[in-house]
C-alpha cells in the first residue's frame, strides 16, 4: 500500500500573535525583516521622544561679542566683494543670521528654520533666475546651528531640523556643483558638527547618570549609617523602659531615672531622625561594622614620608552627632586618599578638624603636583564629598591653592541640621 507524501500543513498563527511574531512561524527569512523593521520604528520613536538636553546656558557676553563681529565682517564683505550676485540681500541674510546664532541654544529649531529656511527660498529663487550661488563667505556661520540643534534640541527638533539641513544642502550644491567629491565633502562638513553636538550631548547625559549612580551609593551609605545610630538609641530607650516598669513598684526613684534617660535617648533618637528627612535607603543592607567617628581621623596620621599625614583635631568636637563625625570621617579620608594617589611628588599632607561656633569644618591639605586629570570635572569622589556635606546642610569646596597642591575645605553644622 502506498501513501502520498503530503504537503506540510500550514503554521496558522495564534489569535494573540503580533504581525512579527506570525512571519517568524510562516517565514524565518521574512520574520527578519519584520524584526528589523520594528527596531528601526523603535528607535525612530525612541529618538523622537528625546526631551531636551538640560543645562543650555544662556547667552554671555561672549556671544554678544562673537554677533557683533560677524555683523562687522558680513557688512565689510558685502561692500567690498565684487563677485557677490544680490548683493543688498546676501549682505542682509549674512547679518540676521549673525544676529539669529543668539538664540541658537534656546531656540535650536527655530533658528535653524529661519536660516537655512532663507537659504532653501533664495537658493530656488537663484536657480530659476540663473544667478549662480547667493551668499557671503560669512554665512559659513550655520555650521554652528547643526551642532546647537543636536546639542540642545529635542528629538522632535532634531528631526525636521536636520531634514530642513539637507535640502538646503542638496540645493546649494546644485547651485554650484564642482564634482562629486566636493559635494560628498560639503554634505560632511554639514554634518559633522551635528555628530559632534549629538556625541557631546550623548557624553554628557552619561556623565549625569554616573554622578546620579555615585550621589546615590553616597546617600544609601549614609541612611545605613544613621539608621544604625537611631536604631542604637531605640534599643536604649526600649532597655530602660523594661527596666523602669520592672523598679517601679519597689524603687519609684529608679523608675524615674529610667525615664530621664528615656527622654534623653528619645530626643538623641529625633535629632538623628531629623537629619534623615530628604535621605533613602533604597532597600539597601545594613553594615555591621561600627560606624566611624571624628576620633578615628587621627588614625590617618602616618609619619613615613611619602607623603607624610598630620592630623590636628580642635577642642570641642566630644559631643557631635554621630552623622556628623561619621560625614567628617569620610570626607578627610576621601580627601587624604585622593591626595596620596593623585598628589604628584607630595610631602605633606595636613588634616585639621576644628569647631567654629556651630559648625565644624574639616580642611585637607597636600603640596603635591596636580596630575593631570587626577581630579577634575570627572572626580566622583568630589560628588560624593559634596553630596555628604549637602545632606547634612553643609558646604563643600575644593579645588587648586595658588601656591601649589590641592585643598579641600567643608563646612558642616555641628547639630547636623539643615538652616
Amino acid at each position: 500500500m502506498t501513501h502520498r507524501p503530503q504537503s506540510p500543513s500550514p503554521v496558522v498563527p495564534s489569535a494573540g500573535a503580533t504581525p512579527c511574531q506570525a512571519v517568524l512561524l510562516a517565514d524565518p527569512g521574512g520574520g527578519r525583516l519584520v524584526y528589523a523593521d520594528v527596531v528601526m520604528r523603535g528607535a525612530g520613536r525612541s529618538w523622537w521622544a528625546e526631551q531636551r538636553a538640560p543645562g543650555a546656558p544662556p547667552r554671555v557676553w561672549r556671544d554678544w561679542v562673537v554677533t557683533a563681529a560677524l555683523v562687522v565682517t558680513a557688512l565689510v564683505e558685502g561692500a567690498l566683494r565684487d563677485d557677490v550676485p544680490w548683493r543688498v540681500l546676501s549682505t542682509v541674510m549674512a547679518v540676521g543670521l549673525a544676529v539669529a546664532v543668539l538664540w541658537r541654544r534656546t531656540h535650536p529649531l527655530a533658528v535653524v528654520v529661519i536660516a537655512f529656511g532663507s537659504a532653501i527660498v533664495v537658493q530656488v529663487a537663484a536657480l530659476l533666475a540663473g544667478a549662480g550661488p547667493v551668499g557671503l563667505y560669512t554665512a559659513a556661520l550655520v555650521l554652528l546651528l547643526p551642532y546647537a540643534l543636536f546639542r540642545w534640541g529635542a528629538g522632535s527638533e532634531m528631526i525636521p531640523g536636520l531634514g530642513l539641513m539637507l535640502v538646503a544642502a542638496v540645493l546649494g550644491t546644485a547651485a554650484d556643483f564642482n564634482g562629486l567629491g566636493e559635494a560628498v565633502a560639503g554634505f560632511l562638513v554639514l554634518l559633522f558638527p551635528a555628530a559632534l553636538g549629538a556625541s557631546v550631548r550623548y557624553r554628557d547625559y552619561a556623565r549625569r547618570r554616573e554622578i546620579e549612580q555615585v550621589t546615590l551609593h553616597e546617600r544609601g551609605q549614609l541612611a545605613r549609617e544613621l539608621h544604625d545610630v537611631v536604631a542604637h538609641h531605640v534599643s536604649a530607650i526600649a532597655v530602660r523602659a523594661q527596666a523602669g516598669q520592672l523598679l517601679a513598684a519597689t524603687d519609684p526613684q529608679a523608675a524615674v531615672d529610667a525615664l530621664r534617660v528615656v527622654e534623653t535617648e528619645a530626643s538623641r533618637a529625633l535629632a538623628e531622625m531629623r537629619a534623615m528627612v530628604g535621605v533613602l535607603r533604597a532597600g539597601l543592607p545594613g553594615d555591621l561594622a561600627p560606624q566611624p567617628a571624628v576620633d578615628d581621623i587621627a588614625r590617618m596620621r602616618r609619619d613615613r614620608p611619602a607623603p607624610r599625614i598630620t592630623v590636628e583635631l580642635g577642642p570641642g568636637l566630644e559631643q557631635l552627632p554621630p552623622a556628623v563625625g561619621s560625614a567628617l570621617y569620610r570626607i578627610a579620608q576621601e580627601s587624604v586618599t585622593n591626595a596620596v594617589r593623585h598628589g604628584q611628588g607630595a610631602s605633606q599632607v595636613d588634616v585639621l578638624v576644628r569647631r567654629e561656633a556651630e559648625n565644624v569644618r574639616v580642611t585637607v591639605r597636600d603640596d603635591g603636583a596636580l596630575a593631570p586629570g587626577a581630579w577634575g570635572a570627572s572626580g566622583y569622589g568630589l560628588v560624593g564629598m559634596s553630596e555628604r556635606a549637602a545632606l547634612l546642610g553643609g558646604a563643600f569646596r575644593a579645588g587648586p591653592q595658588p601656591d601649589g597642591g590641592w585643598l579641600v575645605d567643608a563646612v558642616i553644622p555641628a547639630d547636623g541640621r539643615r538652616r
